[in-house]
């Protein structure tokens, strides 16, 4: 059962602990709350440090925060992604998808949008590190020690989400005060260094997963997950990015060079791997199934899930497969903002059994007057993302806007190949193949192992054919989990990418290249159940018809138009990396603040 944010919804309650949020009239952030305990009882307290602590991250559930905007509209569109606003002429959502964005936005332009809530959060972590140093212990071995190690991690968190975001941000690491009211924004590097040491420290104090009580379950911080974190931070750090007036670029500062941070991500993802606390799952299926059941142990693939309640969040509402009505799976027809681009399934091996978690080619359609609703063909236009589904839950979700399923925010396969990417560049691809193999390992079933695993793998003799193995890889292991931006980004791939994306979508539609031999048409019949689709003819060659049990379904139904809404004609995407900050945090800032990367 989940239960970390039961505390979180009982409101302010645990904020209420201590001088936690500040709200400015000019709406920069939230007020500051008079504290009802002084701060010197909070935080020599372990029980109520552990209240404050938690209260860093009740903001993550607030509606225009990560539930309801961060989440469902960060990370689109990529070679592999798109969210199907993308196509409306003027639509405030889709203008966030291609790379389009207004300070102005109509979703995101508001007081208490993600960028104010995330520095709500970096307030209240701030206000428990400085207590926790002033009046408690930050010694390894103690409770205090702990919880100064899980907050410093929720802080380097919110830092990361912030910079691959926005790009360059105000830094706040101690608490405001008149004089830091306002603030430029920082050189990124600067706040990159700081968190990496940060999280360097949190990994003395926080247990790994199932070493205490207080790592029993993902949704509590633990060793490898801080580690797995500073190890994707200092990947970034050192990679390609966006930077005012320079155009895109590698920082030029020696402490975040390649050979230092890719040393540290090699470093930490060997310590996890080593440690034996964390695995893959079995099954790439087992993966989902656990999130979407709700099985918050630890120990297995999921490093670290963002927690919510049962009546707060909306990833399933967002990503899951579509529900067309309130049907016999779900008390909410949601679902389906986005999916994986058409070609994507076309580009998975057909071994591979990731590639039909990933992608779904059908939706719930109309419920009949019992309940009772059929999967549906839609379009090769319309790709689900298979990972995330209604009908896997244990659950009857009966809120009308929120499901309760966590956001896994990092997995064990995410640093296998972040140990692959390493090892390659530092190491040359012998020292990567382990990890490499590990990860297809699972994906492909035994009696594939020899060619899918063994030879493909032993074949990429190059560091140069190891990376664009690891960048393909990422994607059949990532697609839908909204990753794929950050990761093209600093691989200085977004805009050639997105443009082969394109080029990709347009020969599927024309069946020419490599998707010539995709079929025109579907067949499909119901199973047993009467509700579960019978398929043939997605798999490339599968052009005879099965029989008169079978009904059929054109299968070309991909508008130029859509093709075209990847991202904005006429913009190139590696001008438009990060969002503006919002017209009413510009307004606000005394001047202080200024938007660059062309906007």
């Amino acid at each position: 059962m989940k239960n970390i944010l039961k505390i979180f919804i009982s409101g302010m309650l645990v904020a209420g602990l201590f001088n936690a949020c500040q709200e400015f009239e000019e709406d920069f952030l939230e007020a500051p709350a008079k504290s009802s305990i002084a701060d010197n009882v909070i935080f020599s307290n372990p029980d109520l440090a552990q209240g404050a602590v938690d209260g860093i991250i009740e903001i993550i559930a607030h509606t225009n925060s990560y539930r309801g905007r961060h989440i469902p509209f960060y990370g689109f569109n990529t070679d592999t992604e798109w969210n199907y606003n993308s196509s409306s002429e003027g639509n405030s959502t889709g203008e966030l998808m291609i790379y389009d964005t207004k300070p102005n936005n109509g979703q995101m332009d508001r007081s208490n949008s993600s960028w104010n809530e995330i520095y709500i959060g970096i307030e209240r972590a701030n206000k428990c590190i400085e207590g926790i140093r002033t009046f408690g212990t930050t010694e390894p071995d103690t409770e205090l020690g702990r919880l100064y190690g899980v907050a410093l991690t929720y802080r380097a968190l919110f830092y990361g989400d912030l910079l691959k975001t926005w790009g360059d941000v105000p830094a706040r690491f101690e608490p405001i005060d008149s004089e830091t009211l306002y603030l430029e924004k920082s050189d990124r590097d600067i706040i990159y260094k700081q968190i990496i040491a940060d999280l360097a420290e949190a990994a003395t104090l926080v247990p790994w997963p199932n070493e205490s009580d207080a790592t029993t379950s993902v949704e509590r911080i633990n060793k490898a997950f801080v580690k797995g974190l500073r190890a994707r931070l200092a990947l970034t750090a050192s990679g390609y990015q966006q930077y005012p007036g320079d155009g895109v670029r590698r920082s030029l500062d020696p402490e975040l060079s390649v050979a230092r941070m890719y040393r540290i991500a090699l470093d930490e993802c060997r310590s996890i791997i080593n440690s034996g606390t964390v695995n893959l799952e079995p099954t790439f299926e087992t993966v989902w199934r656990n999130l979407n059941e709700e099985d918050i142990t630890a120990g297995g693939e999921s490093l670290w899930e963002m927690p919510f309640a049962d009546g707060r969040g909306r990833v399933n509402f967002s990503f899951a497969v579509r529900h067309r009505s309130v049907d016999q799976h779900t008390g909410q027809a949601r679902g389906g903002i986005a999916g994986p681009l058409p070609n994507v399934f076309y580009d998975f091996d057909e071994a591979d059994t990731r590639r039909d978690i990933t992608c779904i080619p059908y939706e719930w359609g109309t419920a009949d007057a019992t309940g009772f609703s059929q999967q549906t063909l839609v379009g090769l236009n319309r790709w689900y993302f298979g990972k995330y589904r209604y009908e896997w839950m244990n659950r009857y979700v009966t809120s009308s806007n929120d499901d309760g399923i966590n956001k896994m925010y990092m997995r064990y396969a995410e640093i296998l190949l972040m140990a692959a990417e390493a090892a390659n560049e530092l190491e040359g691809p012998a020292a990567a193949a382990p990890y490499l193999k590990e990860i297809r390992r699972r994906a492909f079933n035994e009696a594939d192992h020899a060619e899918k695993v063994d030879n493909y793998v032993n074949a990429l003799s190059s560091k140069e054919a190891m990376f664009n193995a690891i960048v393909n890889e990422h994607k059949y292991e990532f697609t839908g989990e909204m990753e794929r931006k950050l990761a093209l980004i600093r691989w200085n791939l977004l805009g050639a990418n997105l443009a082969e994306a394109k080029q990709k979508m347009s020969d599927l539609l024309n069946r020419t290249g490599d998707y010539a031999d995709v079929p025109t048409t579907l067949y499909y019949r119901y199973q047993d159940d009467n509700e579960t689709l019978d398929i043939y003819g997605l798999n490339r060659g599968e052009t005879t018809d099965p029989g008169a049990e079978y009904s059929a379904q054109d299968w070309t139904n991909l508008p130029e138009e859509e093709i075209n809404s990847l991202f904005k004609e006429g913009v190139d995407p590696d001008t438009r990396q990060f969002w503006p900050i919002w017209q009413v945090f510009i307004d606000g800032s005394n001047g202080k603040l200024v938007n660059d990367y062309g906007y």
